[in-house]
């Protein structure tokens, strides 16, 4: 077996899309797994210790990509999941006649591989009438 034959085209270190927090830890704002989907707290109560000796923290939170409230209860000791969220802004180049995204970032980076958003109900017509408009800086955030 020579070289040639071990083409290694990328790598990384193996790390996780989440990351375990304890619950009591997770701020207003802040993000968490709820039935395996990413969110974002909007709002926290937690309950007081019970027979059982353990306070609960009921979230409500709302899904990152389709904007579906969730709701889930963890006792504020016990560990829980956090997504890693990367947020960027992006800049929209062109809008395709099959509403394909043509986005570019500050370091001139082009992404091409997004379409018009489908949720909330008529976000992307919006953005397309604002491009259609005139509107050259339509700033979308790619999480």
């Amino acid at each position: 077996m020579s070289d040639a034959d071990d083409v290694i085209e990328t790598t990384d270190a193996g790390a996780s899309s989440t990351i375990p927090c304890e619950a009591g830890q997770i701020k207003k704002g802040g993000y968490i797994m709820i039935k395996g989907k990413p969110c974002k707290v909007l709002s926290i109560s937690v309950s007081k210790t019970g027979k059982h000796g353990h306070a609960k923290c009921n979230f409500l939170a709302v899904d990152i990509f389709t904007g579906k409230k969730l709701e889930d209860m963890v006792p504020s000791t016990h560990g829980t999941t956090v997504p890693v969220v990367n947020k960027s802004d992006w800049e929209i180049i062109d809008i395709g006649e099959d509403d394909e995204l043509t986005l570019m970032d500050e370091g001139g980076n082009q992404k091409v591989d997004v379409n018009l958003p489908t949720v909330p109900e008529g976000m992307g017509e919006k953005i397309r009438e604002a491009w259609n408009g005139g509107e050259n800086s339509v700033m979308v955030t790619v999480q």
